[in-house]
């Protein structure tokens, strides 16, 4: 098994970080289209929200550990995809960062205007960098909509993907789910197995 991302794929941690930040994204906007609906009679109206926030939080740091290992790995080759489709690609994975960078920079704010940190599960507290009383309307409205695109973005990647496995026959969704090819494994053995 790769550890690190090769030519011909992905690796274990890549391909680990890509489903369990895609997973949780998507539980993530589940949990918050039902927590604003909660009244506050709801056994949950306290303790939903600090699972999103501390999911947030957790989800922000493992963006910063993607970015970093993204850019300390060799990129899998894109030869199966057409000019058009690797610019759509490139802008895709990067929209994605930006993306989720300003929609957990959002949430943040949504929650540390009154100067209150963020427990995150009561493991440690993620402090409050400003103090800004009334920011928790805007940065909300700013969330959701970025919530939104996110999930409309994701939408597409996956559409995107099942495409090229589907019609295109291409490797492109098999790297991601299962890494580079046993071909590449067999001629490259000893590399980070």
């Amino acid at each position: 098994m790769y550890i690190r991302d090769t030519s011909e794929g992905y690796g274990f941690v890549s391909r680990l970080l890509h489903w369990l930040m895609a997973i949780a994204i998507f539980a993530m906007f589940i949990l918050g289209l039902w927590m604003v609906r909660l009244d506050y009679y709801s056994p949950y109206y306290n303790s939903a929200p600090d699972i999103h926030r501390s999911v947030g939080m957790i989800l922000l740091f493992a963006l910063l550990c993607r970015f970093l290992w993204r850019a300390s790995n060799p990129k899998p080759s894109d030869a199966e995809l057409s000019p058009l489709e690797r610019k759509a690609s490139f802008a895709v994975h990067w929209g994605f960062y930006i993306l989720l960078l300003a929609l957990m920079i959002s949430g943040y704010l949504i929650s540390t205007p009154d100067g209150d940190p963020i427990s995150v599960f009561g493991w440690f507290d993620v402090p409050a960098l400003i103090k800004m009383p009334g920011l928790e309307t805007p940065a909300g409205n700013v969330h959701r909509v970025l919530a939104y695109v996110t999930i409309a973005l994701a939408a597409i990647h996956t559409a995107a993907a099942l495409k090229h496995h589907v019609i295109d026959k291409s490797t492109v969704l098999t790297r991601m789910w299962s890494g580079p090819p046993n071909s590449s494994r067999t001629s490259e053995k000893g590399n980070d197995q």
